[in-house]
């Protein structure tokens, strides 16, 4: 039936749709196929900053078509001279971030004596940070709610490894939060490598009471640990936020990890930077 409209009726009504639906439609038959193309349907599914993404990419963006755009949009783009990447969600067309570790307020990161900032071929950035040695961790990720999808549920994600010469990250854990202007939106606990009971045991008897009185706090509750990921690293969930409407553009989430209580020393956790992305 729709096959007998104008196709630019039939443009009209995938530009209601999402991008995966165009996407189907499309392989229907040569009228989808043709109300597909037009222009105003994929500067629908563009985000509205995506002029600003583009001046801001690290590499020329010279597509023909909305269309071309968008799927390039697709694919990770580095910006802000390689300091963050950015995607599309190919089947809604919402955004997500990659900050680097150079984007990110990392305590100390500038002293060679407790961090290192080195290249690694699997990361998508120049650069990660590796800590060397220390007894104190603060990281934390600022991002405007302006910058993301409106109206979306997001998830915001640490991307490390820890290495095999790691020590001192399994001894307490870290207190992540989220927070959105003034507000918190959550707060989390997260062991930044998986503790086992045998080295508990053994590091409780080495620094005492201070350490077994630190893991009451945490015994009742929900302590998250680091997942795999697809691309080679690990991830620890910071939390997870709403951007909300339009009026809600300018606020600030900001997005920390900190291990500040053990006052123990620790190596080998190596930070590449934090995801925002759509949940």
């Amino acid at each position: 039936m729709m096959e007998r409209l104008p196709v630019g009726c039939v443009s009209a009504i995938l530009s209601e749709t999402s991008p995966e639906d165009v996407f189907r439609l499309s392989a229907v038959s040569t009228t989808f196929y043709s109300a597909s193309e037009w222009e105003f349907i994929w500067e629908k599914f563009l985000p509205s900053e995506y002029r600003d993404v583009v001046s801001r990419s690290a590499e020329p963006l010279k597509p023909s078509t909305k269309k071309e755009l968008f799927l390039r949009l697709c694919d990770p783009l580095l910006m802000d001279q390689g300091r963050k990447s950015f995607k599309l969600e190919k089947s809604t067309g919402r955004v997500s971030y990659v900050l680097s570790a150079r984007e990110l307020s990392i305590t100390w990161s500038s002293d060679p004596i407790y961090w290192a900032w080195k290249s690694m071929p699997e990361s998508r950035f120049q650069e990660v940070v590796e800590l060397k040695t220390g007894n104190w961790i603060e990281i934390e990720g600022k991002i405007r709610t302006g910058d993301l999808s409106p109206n979306t549920p997001y998830g915001a994600y640490l991307i490390m490894k820890v290495m095999s010469r790691a020590y001192g990250l399994d001894l307490m854990p870290s207190e992540t939060s989220i927070g959105i202007g003034n507000r918190v939106a959550c707060a989390h606990l997260a062991w930044l490598q998986s503790p086992s009971c045998q080295k508990q045991e053994m590091e409780c008897q080495i620094y005492g009471h201070g350490v077994e009185m630190l893991r009451k706090e945490v015994e009742e509750g929900e302590v998250r640990v680091p997942s795999e990921r697809g691309d080679g690293w690990m991830e620890i969930e910071l939390g997870q936020f709403f951007t909300g409407g339009p009026e809600e553009s300018t606020k600030e989430v900001k997005m920390s990890l900190k291990e500040v209580k053990g006052y123990q020393l620790k190596g080998g956790l190596v930070i590449e930077g934090i995801e925002i992305r759509p949940i």
